[in-house]
C-alpha cells in the first residue's frame, strides 16, 4: 500500500498504482461524512429530504475539488414523505405504518373507536364492510345500503375509526368510515394466519378517500383497540421538488467514447442508508479522487444518482434527456449498489445469461463486462455468482436503450444458502443485509473484507475501460491495457435478484 502523501502527488495510471491507493479508510471516511449527514437531518439521507442535499453537496465539493468538470443534473421528483402513527394513550408507542394509495391527507389526533373486530382466534372479521354502504363481492361496486346492519352505529364522529382486514375490500372499509364521519382510519391486518400477522398496506381504488387511511400490523391494532386509547396520525400531501444528480467528468479522453461509472446516493427514507447505497457512493468517491490525475484514453464520467430508492428516477431522467448522439457516445455503464452487505456474496451482474435463470443477457457488450469482473476476482482467487439484471438499480435504463452495462452486488433482502456461506463464510438462512432498509443501516453495517474487495474491483474495472474499451466496440486502447476475458461463476447455484423490490401492495 503506498502511502497517503505519495498517493496525493502521483499519477495512478496503472492498475497496481491506482489499486495501492484506493483503500478501505479511503472508502470508510466518505462513508463516516455521510453517517454524519444522516445524524444532523433526522437520520435520513433520502430523496427530497435536507439529509439527501447535504450528501449532493458534500459530492460536488469532493469532485469540485478533485479537479472534474462538475454538474448537477436537475430532474422533477414528487416527494411523498413516511406517515407517522403514534398511540399516545393509555401507552406511548410509536408505531410501523404506511399509507394507502387513494388515502386522504392531514395531521389527525383523537379517540380511537374499534369497529366489530375480533381479536379471538380464528379471528374471523367483517370490520367495517357493514355500513351506509355495500358489495356484492371485493371488486364490485360500492353502493348505497340504506337499510342494512351498521358496525358504525354509535360512533362518535371526530374519532379514528379503528378497522380489522378482512371479508370485504379496503375501499368499502374506508368508504363507510369517511359516511359515519371518522376524522382517520387505521386499518390493521387480520391476524387469522401468519401472512395476515405484519403490516398491512393497501389500495383504496376506486375510492379517493378525503381523510388520512394508514396501515398497521395485527399487534399493534391489537393495542390500540385497549379501552382509553387515543392516537395521532401525520400524513403529508406529495411535494413537487426538483432534485439532482451529480455529474463528474474527466477533464481528458475522448468525449466521443465515454466511460460511466454510477452509484445512487440517496438512502430510503426510514434509515441513513450507510450501506446502501453508501458503500457504492463512497468507492466511487474514492476511486475518483485516486484517479483525478489520471489522464484516460476515454472520457470517465462518474455519476451519483438521486431517488433511486423511489423508482430510479434520477438515472431514468438523465438518461431520458439523452438525445441519440449523446447515447450513441456512452462506450458502456458500471454500475455499484451496495458491495458491502455484512453477511455478502461476490455477485456480478450476469452479462451474458450464462447462468440462463432469470432475466436475459444484457445488451452486447454487456458480457464482456462481466468476464472482466470475472478476471478481477480469478487474479484474487476470489469466487464469485452471477446476478441477473432484474431492473431493480440505475444499470436498468441505460439497459433499455442498449447501453452495454456490468456492476458489482453484494446482496440486500435474499437469504444466504448453505453452499454460499461455504464459500463467502457468514451465516447461511439469513439475509445477505439484515438491515436492508432499515434505520440499523448505518456506519456499522459493513462487512469491511467485501468492502475493501470491491472497492479495488471498482478502481480496476473504471481504469480498464478508461484506457481501453476495444472489447466493447472496437475503440483503440492504450496497449497496456489489453482487454480482458476469463471466469467461470460458481456453478449450480443460479442467480440472485437484484435491488429494491417495493412492497406488493394487498388488495383486499
Amino acid at each position: 500500500m503506498a502511502g497517503s502523501n505519495a498517493c496525493d502527488s502521483r499519477v495512478n495510471n496503472t492498475q497496481k498504482k491506482l489499486l495501492e491507493c484506493v483503500t478501505v479508510e479511503g472508502v470508510r471516511e466518505h462513508q463516516a461524512a455521510f453517517q454524519a449527514i444522516a445524524d444532523a437531518n433526522g437520520g435520513v439521507r433520502a430523496a427530497g429530504t435536507p439529509g439527501y442535499d447535504a450528501s449532493l453537496d458534500y459530492v460536488v465539493a469532493k469532485m469540485t475539488a478533485a479537479g472534474y468538470n462538475v454538474s448537477v443534473n436537475a430532474f422533477p421528483f414528487v416527494y411523498v414523505a413516511l406517515p407517522t402513527l403514534q398511540q399516545t394513550a393509555p401507552i406511548s408507542a410509536s408505531y410501523e405504518t404506511g399509507a394507502f394509495t387513494g388515502t386522504g391527507y392531514g395531521n389527525v389526533s383523537g379517540n380511537v373507536t374499534a369497529i366489530d373486530i375480533n381479536l379471538v382466534p380464528p379471528r374471523a372479521s367483517s370490520s367495517g364492510c357493514d355500513g351506509a354502504f355495500t358489495e356484492a363481492f371485493v371488486g364490485a361496486p360500492i353502493v348505497p345500503d340504506p337499510g342494512g346492519p351498521d358496525d358504525f352505529a354509535g360512533f362518535t364522529a371526530g374519532n379514528i375509526a379503528l378497522i380489522q382486514r378482512g371479508t370485504c375490500s379496503f375501499a368499502l372499509k374506508a368508504t363507510n368510515a369517511v359516511a359515519a364521519g371518522a376524522s382517520a382510519v387505521i386499518i390493521f391486518n387480520q391476524g387469522n394466519t401468519p401472512t395476515r400477522e405484519g403490516l398491512i398496506i393497501g389500495t383504496l381504488a376506486p375510492f379517493v378517500a378525503s381523510i388520512p387511511v394508514v396501515g398497521a400490523s395485527f399487534a399493534n391494532g391489537a393495542a390500540l383497540s385497549q379501552p382509553g386509547s387515543t392516537a395521532s396520525i401525520t400524513l403529508a400531501p406529495p411535494q413537487n421538488v426538483t432534485q439532482y444528480n451529480v455529474i463528474a467528468e474527466s477533464k481528458d479522453g475522448d468525449p466521443n467514447n465515454v466511460v460511466m461509472a454510477g452509484a445512487h446516493l440517496d438512502s430510503v427514507q426510514r434509515g441513513p442508508g450507510i450501506q446502501d447505497n453508501g458503500s457504492g457512493s463512497a468507492a466511487l468517491l474514492e476511486v475518483a479522487e485516486q484517479m483525478a490525475k489520471v489522464k484516460p484514453r476515454n472520457k470517465v464520467r462518474f455519476a451519483w444518482w438521486g431517488a433511486e430508492e423511489a423508482g430510479l428516477i434520477g438515472s431514468n431522467a438523465y438518461v431520458a434527456g439523452l438525445s441519440a448522439e449523446e447515447r450513441q457516445k456512452i462506450a458502456l455503464y458500471l454500475n455499484f449498489d451496495m458491495i458491502g452487505s455484512p453477511n455478502h456474496v461476490f455477485f456480478i451482474y450476469d452479462g451474458d445469461d450464462s447462468d440462463a435463470v432469470g432475466a436475459p443477457a444484457g445488451p452486447p457488450g454487456s458480457a464482456e463486462i462481466e468476464k472482466t469482473f470475472e478476471a478481477f476476482f480469478n487474479m484474487r482467487g476470489l469466487p464469485f455468482k452471477g446476478t441477473d439484471f432484474s431492473g431493480r438499480s440505475d444499470y436498468g435504463p441505460f439497459i433499455a436503450v442498449g447501453i452495454p452495462s456490468g456492476g458489482l452486488f453484494t446482496g440486500a433482502e435474499g437469504i444466504k444458502t448453505a453452499a454460499e456461506a461455504a464459500l463467502w463464510g457468514g451465516t447461511a438462512g439469513q439475509q445477505y443485509d439484515p438491515c436492508y432498509h432499515l434505520a440499523c443501516d448505518t456506519f456499522a453495517n459493513i462487512n469491511l473484507t467485501a468492502l475493501d474487495v470491491n472497492s479495488d474491483a471498482v478502481a480496476f474495472s473504471v481504469l480498464q475501460y478508461a484506457m481501453n474499451t476495444s472489447d466493447i466496440n472496437g475503440a483503440k486502447g492504450k496497449g497496456n491495457f489489453p482487454p480482458l476475458s476469463g471466469g467461470g461463476a460458481v456453478p449450480g447455484n443460479g442467480s440472485q435478484s437484484g435491488l429494491h423490490d417495493d412492497h406488493e401492495l394487498e388488495s383486499e
